[in-house]
């Protein structure tokens, strides 16, 4: 059995990193554990709606603090629910201390986390892809699924592949993670240096790796900058598609400059991600 977290804020709960984390829980017979980031930090009210007319008024506070705690337990409540409903073996976890402190922990013990893009575990909104999310995949111990707030059913997986270990590392922990998904069409696609021939990277190892796991892959290769031609190419073709990388790794110099893959793909586009690290 496989243990798959789902990351939640309780006070702006994701319907779709729910509905995600089901049909996954589901498809892999797996354990479901709910992580509900109820951080101390974050209190989810404005400091003027504590404004009485003397000041600070506890009796505004009290009532603020116990409106948080019944809506995040009214979202706790809707994850046992609808687990139960779809007869799915879970946990429910509520960390209250430091939210990215704990989740990191919780990515320790998992096989597969979910959280939904635009998370920021306070009271802010931010441009995707936000500090938080960037902060945990910076250092998450186990691969991550970034999810859009509306759920669509998978229809294609998209491995995308620059000849490094770690985009075939994300490869081989998608394929472990979601087997099933092998059914769906499927496309490996790679981006190549206009100056040089195109053709993959170790191709006929890549091509026998990729025929073992999922034989009628098609391949797209791409000439151009890589950061411009996938995110263009993703833009043209039908939004239920997953998207698999590692990290297009790139010079010391270059990236001190330009933001990962993993940003520019959580800020130009509303597909779910699956995003393993070879460290």
């Amino acid at each position: 059995m496989k243990k798959i977290s789902a990351a939640f804020d309780g006070l702006k709960f994701s319907n779709g990193t729910l509905t995600y984390a089901i049909k996954l829980a589901e498809s892999s017979k797996a354990l479901l554990s709910g992580v509900f980031l109820d951080s101390f930090l974050y209190s989810g009210y404005k400091i003027s709606e504590l404004i009485g007319t003397h000041g600070i008024s506890q009796v505004k506070m009290n009532h603020l603090l116990e409106k948080a705690k019944k809506t995040r337990l009214k979202s706790s409540s809707l994850f046992m629910r609808t687990c139960k409903k779809a007869h799915i073996n879970y946990t429910i976890h509520h960390d209250r201390s430091f939210a990215i402190r704990e989740l990191l922990k919780e990515s320790v013990y998992s096989d597969l986390l979910l959280i939904c893009a635009d998370e920021t575990l306070s009271r802010f909104t931010e441009d995707r892809p936000t500090q938080f999310i960037r902060d945990f995949l910076t250092e998450a111990q186990c691969p991550v699924m970034i999810v859009p707030r509306e759920y669509k059913e998978v229809e294609k997986v998209v491995l995308l592949y620059d000849g490094k270990p770690s985009s075939v590392f994300a490869i081989k922990m998608f394929n472990y993670m979601m087997p099933w998904l092998r059914s769906k069409e499927t496309e490996v696609l790679a981006v190549t240096d206009p100056e040089e021939s195109p053709a993959l990277q170790d191709e006929s190892l890549m091509r026998g790796f990729i025929q073992c796991h999922y034989p009628d892959a098609i391949y797209t290769l791409l000439s151009g900058d890589p950061e411009e031609e996938i995110i263009n190419y993703l833009n043209t073709i039908p939004k239920n598609v997953l998207v698999v990388l590692g990290a297009y790794r790139r010079s010391q110099v270059s990236r001190w400059f330009k933001t990962s893959m993993a940003d520019l793909l959580m800020k130009n586009i509303d597909m779910p991600l699956f995003i393993a690290h070879n460290k």
